[in-house]
């Protein structure tokens, strides 16, 4: 019998909802005999310019309402944020290709330093729009502060980046999180429960 398919979650690491969904994921993968491929995408190309719409935060009526969810949802979990959803956004794309350097060169890390990047700037309220910003936070063991810094600055991992984007947008990802079970997309932290259950039935 073949195993069951990884469970395939989409975020930028610049959406607060992504990482709230970055804390749950795994466990609930794990409940239900699954594993998750992370994949790191860019809501400035799949929002901004492939929808040509204006961010959430930035359109009227709805960006309050997001700034309202995610102040209540972090109260919700008791997390505390390091930074303000209005506060200046980093460029996420020094974190993009940090993400698909170390999914290439040592894939057993990548996951630890996702948690590792969305702690340091979510919690922390550092801006990681850099590779020196990146390889100064506290890094997983076994991710060497220089080594990523000169991985994220390579062509190699800029063109990981845009394919994983392309990649993302030809799969029908246009926003952060999304978990794609068995091409059965769900977007947003709020259908994790709906997404569960899902998977504990197996579909209807």
């Amino acid at each position: 019998m073949n195993p069951p398919s990884p469970l395939h979650f989409y975020f930028d690491f610049i959406s607060p909802f992504g990482y709230f969904a970055s804390l749950r994921i795994e466990d609930m993968a794990a409940r239900h005999g699954r594993i998750v491929e992370w994949h790191a995408m860019l809501l400035g190309v799949s929002v901004l310019k492939v929808m040509g719409l204006k961010s959430l935060l930035a359109t009227p009526l709805k960006g309050d309402y997001i700034r309202r969810e995610a102040k209540r949802y972090a109260r919700r979990r008791q997390l505390q944020l390091g930074r303000d959803l209005d506060d200046p956004v980093m460029d996420p794309r020094a974190t993009g290709r940090a993400f698909y350097w170390v999914k290439q060169q040592r894939p057993a890390l990548v996951v630890p330093l996702a948690h590792a990047i969305y702690h340091a700037y979510w919690v922390e309220g550092r801006d990681l729009s850099s590779a020196e910003s990146i390889a100064a936070i506290t890094l997983p063991d076994g991710v060497d502060a220089a080594w990523l810094s000169s991985g994220i600055q390579t062509d190699e991992a800029g063109t990981l980046l845009r394919n994983a984007v392309d990649a993302s947008l030809k799969a029908g990802i246009f926003g952060s999180p999304t978990l794609m079970i068995d091409e059965e997309p769900f977007w947003g932290v709020q259908t994790l429960e709906l997404a569960e259950e899902w998977l504990a039935s197996g579909g209807w």
